[in-house]
């Protein structure tokens, strides 16, 4: 994108910069932190973040495992929970020197944003949550939108065959058959992982369980639904928004668990009726 830097001007700044490949626009004005969800990358958020160039220093990364990232920084142990990601999001923001961080987050990242946030509340101004889901399967009076048994099957079926996996699950995900072009570079997009990682990623985000994790958040929160959602169903949103003390919704009217691609704009008048809001 235009405007945007590398940050190459530090070597210790440098190592987090190509770990992440963090990208960021030239201006100093309060940052807006993108992240993306599983099997994607910092792109995704390309109908978006130009939208918010003007008023917001806009930083887009890719996580460790995921599009340009640096593929050796992958430690199996510290991303076997979603705090390892938190912590590298903490890292990007301490290292950039970014403080009132508007926090962006897909799907997984959602609750990435919520565990950074908990740890670190003095980083965040506000967050914004697109498709969160803390805990994909059905407990007692919980719906999280799956069966443990449809879970299982899941993670059984990428461990067996990632590719063909990719290829089901990601019309599934963006849920907008006659938009197939956007299904198709999410599928491209998974099966450019490293499949060990893809599996590994997906397994923790799709066993994970972070639902006593919400209470802790402080910070004004949207979190944007979409209706209907297969991924993240719209049950998940309002209890999200139940967790959450200072939260608000918004459902779309807009099918699928990707609006930032499939519908940018009800997004972007989302996120901008929510900033200009007064907490």
């Amino acid at each position: 994108m235009k405007g945007y830097s590398t940050l190459s001007n530090h070597n210790h700044i440098m190592n987090i910069a190509a770990r992440n490949n963090i990208k960021i626009s030239s201006n100093e004005k309060q940052p807006m932190v993108f992240a993306h969800g599983y099997g994607c990358d910092q792109n995704m958020w390309r109908f978006v973040a130009p939208a918010f160039e003007d008023e917001y220093r806009v930083v887009l990364f890719d996580h460790v495992g995921s599009g340009k990232s640096d593929q050796s920084a992958y430690n199996f142990e510290k991303y076997s929970s979603l705090q390892g990601y938190a912590d590298d999001l903490i890292e990007i923001c301490e290292y950039l020197n970014l403080r009132k961080v508007v926090f962006v987050g897909h799907s997984v990242s959602s609750i990435i944003g919520v565990l950074a946030e908990k740890s670190r509340p003095d980083l965040f101004d506000r967050l914004v949550l697109v498709g969160p889901s803390p805990c994909y399967i059905n407990e007692l009076d919980y719906i999280g939108g799956f069966s443990r048994k449809d879970i299982d099957e899941l993670v059984d079926t990428l461990e067996s065959n990632y590719l063909g996996w990719s290829s089901f699950i990601t019309p599934v995900i963006i849920g907008n058959p006659d938009k197939p072009e956007y299904s198709e570079e999410l599928k491209n997009s998974f099966c450019s992982m490293n499949p060990e990682i893809a599996k590994h990623f997906a397994k923790v985000t799709f066993l994970g369980d972070n639902r006593k994790d919400l209470a802790h958040v402080s910070s004004p929160t949207l979190i944007i639904q979409c209706h209907p959602d297969i991924i993240a169903p719209i049950q998940v949103g309002e209890y999200v928004h139940q967790q959450i003390p200072n939260s608000s919704l918004v459902v779309l009217k807009s099918p699928g668990h990707c609006p930032h691609l499939t519908d940018p704009d009800q997004v972007i008048e989302s996120l901008k009726i929510f900033l200009r809001s007064s907490y």
